[in-house]
């Protein structure tokens, strides 16, 4: 049973949620907040395995509470359910951590599939999210010059590894990884993991 979280500051998105979800014999609402500083709150209370959070809240951002959520619980799986696709917002929301966004028009079935896949570790963004990430800042033409060690750190990151698995897998120190990474970021001209893997796949660096 995977248990939910919602947080929504419109008492009519948390009903409508929560009839729908409820219809899944494998999904639980554990409970929900009408604001970002209620729903860390409840986080902290309930330890939900995966958190429904709006982005536009009257006290603080849904990125805000993913922020302090996750300061807190490292291993806290977030997705935005949001009705906006701002390049801008969707940056943030990525790097706060969350590991999914997607539109409050997603369908109930691909919904509940995206919080499945949230739940084993997967990352889900929906189409429009994966427009913006894809897009992302002006970049080069140019085809980025890795270094061999760069170029297998970037296809450890594209599998979905996190530092400490890549760390494992290629015999060096979770420290070295994070240098690794952060060089790999730089030379892409993206800001996060998850753009550097689309843009790896888009341009055949791996």
């Amino acid at each position: 049973m995977i248990r939910l979280l919602l947080v929504d500051d419109h008492a009519v998105v948390i009903e409508g949620l929560t009839m729908l979800l409820s219809s899944f014999d494998d999904l639980e609402i554990a409970g929900d907040a009408s604001g970002g500083i209620e729903g860390v709150e409840r986080y902290d209370a309930l330890r939900p395995d995966v958190v429904l959070m709006d982005l536009s809240m009257p006290d603080i951002s849904g990125v805000e509470a993913t922020r302090r959520i996750r300061t807190h619980h490292a291993g806290a799986r977030v997705i935005v359910l949001t009705g906006s696709t701002d390049a801008h917002l969707v940056t943030e929301a990525m790097e706060a951590g969350v590991s999914g966004y997607l539109m409050k028009n997603t369908g109930g079935d691909d919904l509940a599939e995206a919080i499945r896949g949230v739940a084993i570790g997967q990352a889900v963004f929906g189409p429009e999210a994966m427009q913006v990430l894809r897009a992302g800042p002006e970049t080069s033409s140019v085809q980025p010059q890795l270094t061999p060690r760069e170029t297998d750190v970037l296809r450890e990151i594209v599998r979905g590894l996190s530092n400490k698995q890549i760390a494992a897998e290629l015999g060096i120190s979770p420290g070295t990884v994070r240098i690794h990474v952060s060089n790999v970021l730089a030379k892409l001209q993206v800001s996060n993991r998850t753009a550097a893997a689309l843009r790896a796949v888009d341009d055949g660096l791996v």
